[in-house]
């Protein structure tokens, strides 16, 4: 079988990429060979040569004391080069900073920092360039430090949308549980997702910073003599335009080549970075510690290191509230009882809007500002999680409780490895070598019927077909101690037979650690087939809970008795609509 060509290898093949590459490497070995090459002929000074016109000896002609043209452009390639490149990375390192600072921020400074974001921005750019090279005079170094601090705004308005839309991942409230601390999540999480379209725009404000240097230096506010720029040789050029042209013409050329290069660049690299190594290594320091105490024998299972509980998980009078309209709290969950005792599988059915992702949620310890969790007990193996967070308790959620979501490609990093996301965990909480959380991993995978394990650890989640990511999701619960496994719809979307296969692996974990699942579903008839026992819940109220082998005799409230009637089977009368739910919760006849 022939090998697969990466998407970025055919781009850097096609004539876009090829040229793109080749046009850099050309400016790049200027920038470096250039003064040292042509630096004295575009010093040498003859009176008896000024202000000659293009020739084979002179191809852009000469200037007023008789130095070469194209020389000079050759040799300014270095000046031009660095301070555009400066410039970018100033704009790039302060704008990641001032856009990732509202993250961690109270509400109220937030708000300000975004938007005094926003004034900046509604200053043109070139504007600000100006405005700040007055400040800091008329120099290179000046116009660098103006050019840069004007493309701060726009990089840190990016950075801080990325960031905002990264923090509501699942993957990232995942890395809260097992302890990573806000500078690890911007570290590890947000910076590695949101590189790509950083990428992308540094290119692109690469190409308007050399533009603006230029400007600048045309209009005498940037490099100054006896240093000498493109823009600078553009305005020495443009005096004799009409004597000799390509004195102006070569300048320019330089920098539109240059500028159209950078701006491509942004096309042939358009890509999200797929590991962000340089980020994760050189900062993976910033993991949480490893305590003492926290290594264990690699030959210990996790029921011989777990003890037995009379309940996993429980609440009592559960409510969960989030801010209304008029700015008052709607509450969303009304006093819900709940225990789930080990190894049991408990299931909660009910329409969309019911109240069973929040639940479960809260059960979890994941509901987070501005939602309100109050509740009489709420507690998970013995920790309080109504009370604040200890590295004990973020340990032992991390390794303990595994959390499979709807959908699994939003959960998943898509910046990370399978592998490397599997072994996080139990690295960080556990103290395990690189090495054994990997073979850890390897027979995770295996364990829920992923083929090939050791390829697919190196995959990314964009890889895997749907049903095998809500495998591999499985499969990360079972890398530490799991004790709860909440499976938030995990079946959805899923066509029947991978939906099969998801249920056997869950239900084969399950069984092989005797972990209890808390399965939460659409479909009462998926609930009363897979769980032990189902809780039905309507507008954040449980109103029945009964045995799931008794679903269909004791059901009891006008609700279940609905959900159950509008499963068809195979005595149902096909000439007739399908029922529904009413307002009220009684079945209907659809008209």
């Amino acid at each position: 079988m022939a090998a697969q060509i990466s998407p970025m290898r055919a781009r850097l093949a096609s004539p876009v990429g090829v040229t793109t590459v080749t046009g850099l490497g050309v400016v790049l070995l200027l920038a470096v060979f250039g003064p040292i090459l042509w630096g004295t002929q575009a010093e040498a000074t003859s009176v008896a040569d000024r202000l000659l016109g293009a020739s084979w000896q002179h191809p852009f002609g000469t200037d007023e004391l008789g130095r070469d043209v194209l020389a000079r452009v050759l040799a300014g390639t270095r000046t031009s080069v660095l301070l555009a490149l400066g410039a970018t990375g100033i704009a790039v390192a302060l704008g990641i900073v001032l856009g990732l600072l509202p993250t961690v921020l109270p509400r109220v400074l937030r708000r300000m920092l975004t938007g005094l974001i926003d004034i900046l921005l509604a200053f043109p750019w070139l504007l600000l360039a100006l405005f700040f090279s007055a400040i800091w005079g008329a120099s290179a170094t000046g116009a660098m430090l103006a050019v840069g601090f004007a493309g701060i705004p726009a990089f840190a308005r990016l950075n801080y949308t990325l960031a905002s839309s990264i923090m509501g991942r699942d993957y990232v409230r995942a890395a809260r549980i097992v302890g990573v601390g806000p500078l690890g999540v911007l570290v590890r999480h947000v910076l590695p997702n949101a590189a790509g379209p950083l990428l992308v725009n540094a290119a692109v404000h690469a190409s308007g910073a050399l533009l603006s240097f230029a400007g600048l230096s045309f209009l005498g506010l940037g490099v100054q003599s006896p240093e000498y720029d493109w823009g600078r040789l553009l305005r020495e050029g443009i005096a004799r335009i009409y004597v000799n042209p390509m004195a102006a013409i070569g300048p320019g050329i330089a920098i539109v080549v240059t500028g159209l290069l950078l701006t491509l660049v942004s096309d042939v690299f358009a890509t999200t970075p797929r590991r962000g190594a340089l980020i994760r290594n050189g900062l993976r320091g910033l993991r949480p510690a490893r305590r003492a105490g926290s290594m264990r024998a690699a030959s210990a299972s996790p029921l011989e290191l777990a003890d037995e509980a009379a309940v996993v998980s429980s609440a009592r009078e559960l409510r969960i509230a989030f801010p209304g309209a008029d700015g008052g709290a709607v509450e969303r969950v009304h006093g819900v009882d709940l225990e789930i005792a080990p190894g049991e599988v408990v299931g909660i059915v009910g329409e969309s809007g019911s109240g069973k992702s929040i639940t479960a949620m809260a059960l979890a310890g994941l509901i987070e500002q501005p939602g309100a969790v109050t509740a009489d007990e709420l507690r998970f193996r013995g920790v309080d999680l109504l009370a604040p967070s200890s590295p004990v308790s973020k340990r032992q959620l991390g390794l303990e409780l595994a959390m499979v979501f709807q959908d699994p490609l939003t959960s998943l990093n898509p910046a990370l490895t399978i592998g490397r996301q599997l072994t996080e965990a139990v690295e960080v909480h556990e103290g395990v070598s690189r090495a054994e959380a990997r073979e850890r991993a390897r027979q995770a995978l295996a364990s829920v019927g992923i083929p090939d394990p050791e390829r697919r650890l190196g995959q990314y989640p964009h890889e895997f077909s749907g049903g095998m990511r809500q495998r591999a999701m499985i499969a990360m619960g079972l890398m530490g101690s799991p004790r709860l496994i909440v499976a938030d719809e995990p079946t959805t979307a899923l066509d029947v037979t991978v939906q099969r296969q998801v249920l056997q692996n869950l239900r084969r974990a399950q069984a092989l650690t005797r972990t209890a699942v808390l399965f939460i579903s659409h479909d009462i008839a998926l609930v009363a087939g897979f769980c032990d026992r189902v809780l039905v819940m309507k507008d954040g109220v449980v109103v029945e809970q009964l045995a799931a082998d008794r679903l269909l005799v004791d059901a009891q409230h006008p609700y279940t008795k609905a959900l159950i009637a509008c499963v068809p089977d195979m005595t149902s009368d096909r000439t007739r609509p399908l029922p529904v739910i009413g307002e009220t919760g009684a079945v209907r006849r659809a008209s």
